[in-house]
């Protein structure tokens, strides 16, 4: 049976429009780490070598070279985790400014991709399409841990009225930010969808 994470995994990917909390486990992700406007031409560079790597283990069976354990599955949705570097959050005033955007973005693999599997395909991938950035990828296992999470409806500007619900819902829990990075899981693609229409996911750690 086809694994298909808006399916079998609602709790992690289909959240409603209000704050809850939970705790996420240990997941595999090809990860890598810039900086930058995501505005900008080249952020779409790093998603794509993201893509090109998790299509490659989705397709494999058909290439001959599919690993151990393999079932067929939907690639999971891109995500990333953001920050500000040093002078962003020296001068931040309460409003982000994007040019100091510190960002990892990540797509998760299925549990039976193995780090020495996950090597493999980046090799493979640097031969068949190579792509400088292909040299920065890394294959991790991430552990969230207890979180407080929330679907927001529309544009990525308006994110912050989301985060105070949560903000305000972690309060009334007596629980805190661990931090100020947080993950969204875009279950959108903006190059498709109005802004008012995008779905994200917002996470972030709390304690």
């Amino acid at each position: 049976m086809k694994q298909d994470w808006k399916k079998n995994e609602k709790l992690f990917y289909q959240p409603k429009n209000q704050p809850q909390l939970l705790t996420i486990p240990d997941f595999s992700f090809f990860s890598i780490h810039g900086r930058g406007n995501p505005n900008d031409a080249t952020f779409g560079e790093y998603i794509a070598v993201l893509y090109s790597l998790s299509y490659a283990v989705r397709m494999s069976p058909k290439q001959g070279n599919a690993p151990d354990g393999y079932v067929e599955y939907t690639v999971y949705p891109l995500e990333g985790v953001w920050d500000l570097d040093e002078e962003g959050r020296r001068n931040y005033t309460g409003v982000v400014d994007k040019n100091h955007l510190v960002f990892d973005l990540m797509i998760r693999q299925p549990d039976f991709v193995k780090p020495e599997y996950a090597m493999e395909v980046i090799e493979r991938v640097k031969k068949k399409k190579p792509h400088p950035l292909l040299g920065q990828v890394k294959f991790e296992r991430m552990e969230e841990g207890r979180c407080i999470q929330m679907l927001h409806l529309g544009s990525y500007d308006s994110e912050p009225e989301s985060f105070r619900q949560m903000e305000q819902f972690a309060t009334d829990q007596g629980l805190q930010r661990a931090s100020m990075t947080h993950r969204e899981i875009y279950l959108s693609d903006a190059r498709k969808v109005a802004p008012e229409k995008l779905k994200t996911i917002l996470r972030f750690r709390v304690k």
